[in-house]
């Protein structure tokens, strides 16, 4: 088992939480600890967000429970009726991402008896701020996200796991039971690289200044993950439509061989992209749009010799032509990118 550095960080945080507290003389420190575990995020701008959306239910929620024992009194009923409203209103300014930590708050507030409830308010508010401050601190300075890294980690093991099974899907080589789990596989790595994306596009708006990222490669991260979400879809036609259209061994050598081609194009411009490629004159575009043209027109060969049990294949042929546009847009994005950085 391996540490992520998510977890290292919230280790981190939750122990200069507790010697923060200490320091200061804040009790029980406890509460900070548990406020900087919650508060770890996978970016430095949503756990910058989520402290100030500590902030603003926090007081409120804190306020709410100094009236409702002012008014209301602290009997149970009242403290379950206090938590609801709370619930209600974080829910309202969408910040239920603070609803733990601010119910913490609201049922440690009303839990203390007479004149010391605001004093115990105001210290149970500062020690959750050092809590959160705590984990924005670390999340800044140790092991600060390294988004392109896993960015590009992400695109390849989604890659792999998706060339695999477009190698094989018309050959219907593998157990049935192993194209379940590659696909379930290639779904979560799918899901996975879309939130790594979010959060990088996100951190380049929101954190320009702190942390600058080149546009052009965020179009070009972009243009990745739709190429991938493109080939996950002919995967699903290929499944859905391919074997109920009573293909022969030549539709099956041609789907084959022309999917073996666009895999092995696609690996190309990853690591063209990565720079790991010799630079040689390649007539990339050239040849893929030259290919796929005839690739559909032998599709349409085949339809049109029997219309009634063919139908399908177009489906299949299409969502594999725009594959092919998007790895031939990738490519164009890529060069691009090559050569503004090569000016630099």
């Amino acid at each position: 088992m391996t540490l992520g550095p998510r977890v290292l960080k919230t280790g981190i945080a939750v122990t200069l939480a507790l010697y923060l507290c200490s320091f200061i003389g804040l009790e029980p420190g406890v509460f900070a600890g548990v406020a900087a575990l919650l508060s770890i995020q996978p970016s430095i701008y949503r756990t910058w967000r989520l402290m100030l959306d500590q902030i603003i239910t926090n007081t409120l929620g804190a306020t709410i429970a100094l009236l409702a024992i002012q008014f209301l009194g602290d009997s149970p009923v009242i403290i379950g009726f206090v938590a609801m409203l709370v619930i209600a209103v974080t829910l309202r300014i969408r910040m239920s991402n603070t609803i733990p930590l601010t119910l913490v708050t609201v049922l440690a507030i009303m839990s203390v008896p007479g004149n010391e409830t605001f004093l115990f308010a105001w210290n149970r508010f500062a020690i959750i701020m050092v809590g959160v401050g705590s984990a924005l601190l670390v999340n800044l300075i140790i092991l600060p996200p390294k988004y392109k890294e896993n960015y590009l980690k992400k695109a390849h093991t989604a890659f792999e796991n998706m060339s695999l099974l477009l190698r094989t899907a018309i050959s219907n080589e593998m157990l049935e039971r192993t194209v379940r789990d590659d696909s379930k596989k290639f779904k979560d790595d799918m899901q996975a690289l879309e939130e790594q994306f979010e959060l990088f596009d996100e951190e380049r708006v929101k954190m320009i200044k702190l942390n600058p990222m080149d546009v052009r490669e965020i179009v070009v991260f972009k243009q990745m993950l739709k190429t991938l979400q493109h080939g996950g879809q002919v995967l699903d036609n290929i499944e859905e439509h391919f074997f109920q259209s009573k293909v022969e061994e030549a539709e099956n050598h041609l789907f084959d061989q022309y999917l073996e081609r666009l895999v092995r194009s696609h690996e190309y411009l990853l690591l063209k992209y990565e720079g790991k490629m010799k630079d040689k004159e390649t007539h990339f575009e050239e040849d893929v749009l030259k290919e796929s043209g005839l690739f559909f027109k032998q599709v349409l060969e085949f339809y049109n010799q029997d219309v009634d049990q063919k139908y399908r294949l177009l489906i299949i042929a299409s969502s594999i032509v725009e594959y092919t546009f998007h790895l031939q847009r990738l490519n164009q994005l890529i060069e691009q990118y090559d050569k503004v950085a090569n000016k630099k």
